[in-house]
């Protein structure tokens, strides 16, 4: 079975990329499956793509073999487009889920529901050593809930109804989700890449 790195050590987008893969028959490895302690690369980009290239590239150099490495967040557009690249760290340098949706909420206090826009944004880089790295971005448009609802996913999902759903992210099954994330959606992009592996 061929491999490929995830450079995250974030469990639940390393479990999102392992269950791709393996339709296509793939074994993901994250950071956290790899022997030795590999440090963590500064995010020190503006944006998506920067912050995409920075870790697939540093990642892809240090092991010299190719690197999948994604960046993600959810752009508010009352918020002008926060947390965008801070929505792990939107309440905090302590990566906290929990702290961050209820930081969203609160700013979102009095906007009503029609204004509420937002989505899910994901950039993949691909690095190789010696190739040119390439990105691929996925969106999920959506509206931000007023409180969070359901169990399931990570991060902001409890808070985010997709276009045509009246569930959250959190709400649907880990397979509905997996079929319009943005996640998701950057991924089948890949499709020509996974091919030459």
């Amino acid at each position: 079975m061929k491999e490929i790195i995830i450079a995250t050590k974030n469990k639940g987008k390393a479990k999102e990329f392992i269950d791709f893969f393996l339709e296509y028959d793939i074994k993901a490895l994250s950071l956290l499956d790899l022997p030795g302690n590999i440090p963590d690369v500064e995010e020190t980009g503006t944006t998506f793509e920067e912050n995409a290239t920075l870790k697939a590239e540093q990642i892809s150099e240090l092991l010299q073999v190719p690197v999948l490495s994604d960046d993600s967040g959810l752009e508010i557009d009352a918020l002008n487009g926060e947390p965008g690249v801070y929505s792990a760290r939107y309440a905090g340098e302590e990566k906290n889920d929990q702290a961050n949706v209820a930081k969203a909420l609160n700013n979102l206090e009095d906007v009503p529901m029609e204004k509420r826009t937002a989505r899910f944004v994901c950039v993949l880089a691909v690095a190789a050593p010696g190739e040119k790295t390439t990105l691929h971005r996925g969106t999920c448009e959506g509206t931000i809930a007023t409180k969070p609802r359901g169990n399931n996913g990570f991060g902001y999902d409890p808070i985010f109804i997709p276009q045509q759903s009246t569930k959250t992210m959190a709400e649907l099954l880990p397979q509905e989700k997996s079929d319009i994330s943005h996640r998701a959606n950057a991924i089948m992009q890949l499709d020509e890449w996974i091919k030459t592996l």
